[in-house]
């Protein structure tokens, strides 16, 4: 049984563990190390029992969190280790996986557990004060070892499941070569993007016709490079692999459209739309889809909360929300998702019940 955990790092990550472990209920002594005003401003809101001296104060815990930059994260781990003790759990969040499992094989003794975790979960700022219990609420959280072959995960596994978050299993190695691909390449194509566009004439700033799909586009240029330094390092072969595909599929945009040949760009937008219909749309990973409804709301105050309203008080929850639609002074269309179809099926009763209109 899992009762003391650490968190090392307490930033957007290891500030929304801290705070989804404290709101579960469950009873929890949660230490944590960071900076001295982080700490203190963790404690003084109840989010921490403990505030730890150093990274080694944590080895009198269950279970220890590594939510640092990859550079830090790394340092952190190469001191623990080899000091861990047997039954204890060692896991990182870092977006980079290979590099922990060598180092783990190189270091440890034969004693304790090591997990690489990697929450697929985020926002465009970090820090503590962005930290949110539900953060990881339906997201996949991808983890190094398979948690389903051994009953010595099986405590980990349950603290995963109280954030909310859908466990799904990928070796260190295979994990970084996907991640170049739908992780790190997208963020540097977006950092490009925005560059690139980033033109002047004396009559126009070009950024100042970006409409909703440029900006939806390039959300992630808007990250911090402290953060994507030590990924990029860490990880530099696969992103370089990454790119080289990026670059040679760019190489045969410009051909054809050099060349006029059309009938191949309509292949390669056929091919791209059908792509990108197979990502799920009703969960945001891989695992445990949701059930959507689509309803019309008036442009009007207290509209959507008369919605959530009514459900509260029928004990249904929302799993997700988004708008999808909007035309101001009229209203717009939005997606509730939930977590079955008989509380999907429940909640458009019960909403229909309130006069709303609903789309497909």
């Amino acid at each position: 049984m899992i009762k003391n955990i650490s968190i090392i790092g307490l930033g957007l990550i290891g500030g929304s563990i801290a705070k989804s472990l404290r709101n579960s209920g469950l009873v929890f002594k949660i230490s944590a190390y960071d900076k001295e005003d982080i700490l203190n401003l963790a404690f003084e809101e109840k989010t921490i029992d403990e505030k730890l001296n150093s990274v080694e104060d944590a080895l009198n815990s269950d279970l220890i969190f590594i939510s640092l930059p990859i550079s830090q994260a790394l340092e952190a781990f190469n001191k623990l280790a080899p000091k861990i003790n047997p039954g204890q759990i060692l896991t990182d969040v870092c977006s980079v996986k290979y590099i922990f499992q060598k180092n783990w094989e190189m270091l440890n003794t034969g004693k304790g557990i090591y997990i690489g975790g990697h929450p697929m979960a985020g926002k465009e700022k970090g820090g503590y004060e962005n930290s949110d219990p539900l953060l990881f609420q339906n997201s996949v959280y991808i983890v190094t070892e398979d948690l389903t072959d051994n009953n010595k995960f099986t405590n980990f596994r349950e603290i995963i499941e109280i954030f909310g978050a859908n466990l799904l299993y990928i070796p260190a190695k295979q994990h970084d070569v996907i991640a170049a691909s739908v992780s790190h390449l997208p963020q540097l194509i977006s950092v490009a993007l925005v560059n690139t566009a980033s033109l002047k004439t004396d009559n126009y700033n070009f950024l100042d016709l970006a409409a909703g799909g440029f900006r939806d586009m390039t959300r992630i240029a808007s990250s911090d490079f402290e953060i994507w330094e030590s990924i990029i390092e860490t990880n530099r072969s696969q992103i370089l692999t990454a790119l080289d595909k990026f670059s040679y599929d760019i190489n045969l945009l410009k051909n054809w459209i050099e060349k006029n040949n059309f009938s191949q760009l309509s292949g390669y937008f056929e091919k791209a739309r059908i792509s990108r219909d197979e990502i799920p749309q009703n969960t945001k990973g891989f695992l445990s889809p949701l059930y959507d409804i689509f309803i019309f709301v008036e442009d009007k105050p207290g509209m959507i909360s008369k919605i959530s309203t009514e459900l509260y008080n029928h004990g249904i929850n929302i799993k997700d929300i988004e708008l999808l639609k909007i035309r101001e002074g009229t209203g717009g269309t939005f997606r509730l998702a939930f977590e079955s179809k008989e509380q999907a099926d429940k909640a458009k009763s019960l909403i229909s019940s309130l006069g709303f209109k609903f789309r497909e």
